[in-house]
């Protein structure tokens, strides 16, 4: 999965349905997080971009997203935040939450 950073972010994110995963490598759940949305992005390839922000290289981005903890996962819709959610995530919830803006 493709980290992205403050440069490339905007471009990345501008357009259709894109799933930021902000969050560190020291971080458990974040650990566990990271393949399941590798599962989500196998199945829903083709209508789902997702991406991670490591907080600790990038602050600034952490930072103007309010981010206080991690995993925090936002959903962006042609480059407009629609969902913040905070916390491991399941599966199920993950592609159900996406669903509704595909």
């Amino acid at each position: 999965m493709e980290i992205i950073n403050e440069k490339n972010f905007e471009e990345k994110t501008k357009e259709g349905v894109v799933l930021v995963d902000f969050f560190a490598n020291w971080c458990g759940p974040c650990r566990m997080m990271g393949p399941i949305l590798d599962e989500v992005q196998e199945s829903l390839s083709d209508k789902v971009k997702i991406y991670k922000v490591d907080v600790d290289e990038d602050e600034k981005l952490a930072r103007s997203f309010g981010i206080m903890s991690i995993p925090t996962l936002i959903l962006f819709v042609d480059g407009k935040e629609t969902e913040k959610h905070i916390g491991l995530w399941m599966k199920d919830q993950v592609v159900e939450t996406l669903q509704k803006y595909l």
